[in-house]
């Protein structure tokens, strides 16, 4: 599924245990897509948990998942983190099939009547499972443990870059290297007309 990309407060891997209804993956479960209302993700999760759990589908309905990462960013110095979304309007459920191969009527209505949920994603109208290169995909992004979140940038080496702050403002150069660890960029700009190395931090730069 190529589907591009936050819910502060909780990792990844927590979102991940949270949003399952407890029950071990079976062999006979699959995946499948639903489409949610924009922003509704979580919501959308959390009522198919608890629905699961009120009428007791846990034997047909496994894990239920909204993947996300652990961000950072800087800016003026002050580091903040947030979680983002990896597939924002989707939520993954783990359903296991009856005999001939549909999703039970009872685990269908209980899907289709909660509130956000738009329609599977499918083929022929028909709701089909991820394959499995893609579910394994998901599922380890879902579980991936999130003890070093990485720092958001739009840049990349050979950038060109105009100074938007500080000292050396309206200056312009080509970024030379991203300093994550640090929320920085080292960037090649012209002072007196030799090449001049210095490192500012995202915030302070802007493509051109």
């Amino acid at each position: 599924m190529d589907t591009e990309s936050s819910n502060p407060g909780s990792s990844a891997a927590a979102a991940a245990a949270a949003a399952t209804t407890e029950k071990p993956k079976s062999d006979k479960m699959n995946f499948f897509v639903l489409r949610v209302a924009s922003n509704k993700e979580d919501r959308v999760r959390e009522a198919l948990v608890r629905k699961v759990k009120i009428e007791g589908l846990e034997d047909v309905v496994g894990r239920i998942l909204v993947p996300t990462e652990r961000v950072r960013s800087m800016k003026a110095g002050v580091r903040k983190e947030s979680d983002r979304k990896l597939y924002p309007g989707y939520v993954f459920i783990e359903l296991e099939l009856d005999k001939d191969g549909r999703i039970p009527d009872k685990v269908w209505f209980m899907i289709k009547e909660t509130e956000g949920v738009g329609d599977f994603i499918g083929s022929n109208g028909k709701p089909t499972p991820m394959n499995p290169k893609d579910q394994s995909k998901m599922v380890e992004e879902a579980e991936r443990p999130d003890d070093a979140p990485g720092i958001k940038t739009e840049y990349k080496k050979g950038d060109k870059i105009k100074v938007t702050n500080g000292a050396f403002i309206n200056f312009e150069g080509n970024v030379d290297e991203i300093i994550a660890d640090k929320g920085m960029v080292r960037i090649i700009t012209t002072i007196f007309g030799r090449p001049t190395p210095l490192e500012l931090e995202y915030w302070q730069i802007e493509k051109i």
